[in-house]
C-alpha cells in the first residue's frame, strides 16, 4: 500500500516513522546501515535502542550528514524509555519540512505494540509524525528456535506490516519455503521478502504507508489500551570492558566452548574490540551457534582503544563469563 492520498484529499504532511523490529540478532542494524548507505538524497533520524548498558549498534550504524542518530541505552522503548522515545519524537516534529523520516530500531526484546501506540495515544506525537511501517526482520536460520522460546518474537511477526526473512543465503530453498508457511501462520496480511544482509530497495520499507490502523485493531481490540510489558527475569545482559588488548584467536576459542556448552541459553553477543596485532576495529557478533568476527575502521587519532562485549541470554553467570574474557587478555595466563 502506498501512501497517496485520494483525489481531494489532504496529503498527510506529517514526518513518517518506521519501526524497525525483530528478535536479537536478526540484522536490524544492518538494514539500518542499507537505508542510510543508499543514494537517496533524503534526510533521516535514527533511533537506536538497546537492552544492555551501552550502545554497540550505535557505534555501527552508518554516521554521514543526512542522518541524526539518538540513542536509548539499558532499557525498552516499549517499557522503560518509553518516555524517552516520546520525548525525542516531540524535538524531531519540530522539523517538519526538513526532516524526511524517521528510522527507530528497537531492541531485540521489544513488544511492538507498546512502541506502535505511542504514535497514536501521545498527544504531542501525534500530531507531527505519523506511523509508516513495521518492518520486521527474521533470521531464517534461527526463526524456529526464536519463536520457540520467545513470546516476543512471536509478537514481533504477528504485529508485523512488512516482514525481512533474512540470511536466506544460509538456508535451502525448502527451508525458506517452510519459514514462510510458518509466517503466514502468525501474520496472514505482511508483505514478504527474502534478503541476504538485509538488501532491500529503500522504497520498499520506507514511506510506504503499510501501518493501517483500523486492522490491527482488528486483531487486537486492546492495541491501544496502556499496557505494561513485562520481560522474562531470566533473561538479561550485562557488559565487559578491558583496556589491555585482546587476543583474538584466544577469544575465538574461548567462544566456541560456550557455544557448544551454553547455546541454547547464549541469544546474543556482539563487541568492538581492541585486537592485539590489529589497527582496526575488530566487531565480532554471534546469534548462537553463527559467529562473525572482522576488522573495521582504524582507531581513530586519541580515540580510546578499549574493548567492549555485550553478552545477551538467559540464566547467564557475568562472573564467569568475566573470567573467561580475562584469560583473553594478550599475554594473560591460560587456566585449565
Amino acid at each position: 500500500m502506498t501512501n497517496v492520498p485520494a483525489s481531494g484529499a489532504k496529503a498527510d504532511t506529517r514526518i513518517p516513522a518506521t519501526v524497525v523490529t525483530g528478535f536479537l540478532g536478526s540484522g536490524k542494524t544492518t538494514l539500518i546501515n542499507r537505508i542510510l548507505s543508499e543514494q537517496h538524497g533524503k534526510k533521516l533520524a535514527v533511533i537506536v535502542n538497546e537492552f544492555g548498558e551501552i550502545s554497540i549498534d550505535g557505534q555501527l550504524v552508518v554516521h554521514d550528514d543526512q542522518a541524526q542518530l539518538v540513542e536509548f541505552n539499558n532499557g525498552c522503548l516499549c517499557c522503560t524509555v518509553r518516555g524517552d522515545l516520546i520525548e525525542t519524537l516531540d524535538r524531531l516534529q519540530q522539523r517538519a519540512g526538513t526532516l524526511d523520516g524517521i528510522l527507530i530500531e528497537t531492541t531485540g526484546l521489544a513488544d511492538p505494540a507498546p512502541v506502535a501506540s505511542t504514535f497514536f495515544v501521545a498527544d504531542e506525537v501525534k500530531e507531527g509524525i505519523r506511523l509508516d511501517a513495521f518492518v520486521t526482520v527474521v533470521d531464517a536460520v534461527n526463526l524456529e528456535a526464536n519463536l520457540s522460546q520467545s513470546n516476543e518474537a512471536i509478537e514481533q511477526v504477528a504485529f508485523s506490516d512488512i516482514i525481512l526473512i533474512n540470511k536466506i543465503d544460509l538456508t535451502s530453498p525448502a527451508q525458506v519455503q517452510a519459514i514462510e508457511s510458518r509466517i503466514r501462520k502468525l501474520n496472514p496480511l505482511a508483505t514478504l521478502h527474502r534478503t541476504t544482509n538485509a538488501d532491500i530497495d529503500i522504497a520498499k520499507v520506507v514511506d510506504v504507508g503499510a501501518f493501517d490502523l483500523v486492522q490491527k485493531l482488528e486483531v487486537d481490540p486492546e492495541f491501544l489500551s496502556d499496557h505494561e510489558h513485562e520481560h522474562d527475569a531470566a533473561v538479561g545482559s550485562f557488559v565487559l570492558q578491558e583496556d589491555r588488548p585482546i587476543d583474538i584467536n584466544r577469544f575465538a576459542l574461548w567462544m566456541n566452548d560456550i557455544a557448544r556448552a551454553r547455546g541454547e541459553d547464549l541469544y546474543r553477543t556482539k563487541g568492538i574490540f581492541y585486537a592485539q596485532g590489529f589497527e582496526e576495529r575488530v566487531v565480532f557478533q554471534s546469534v548462537r551457534m553463527l559467529t562473525t568476527m572482522h576488522p573495521d575502521r582504524v582507531w581513530n587519532e586519541g580515540e580510546r582503544r578499549q574493548s567492549q562485549f555485550v553478552v545477551i541470554g538467559k540464566n547467564l553467570n557475568r562472573d564467569e563469563f568475566a573470567a573467561g574474557f580475562a584469560r583473553c587478555v594478550f599475554g594473560a595466563a591460560r587456566v585449565g
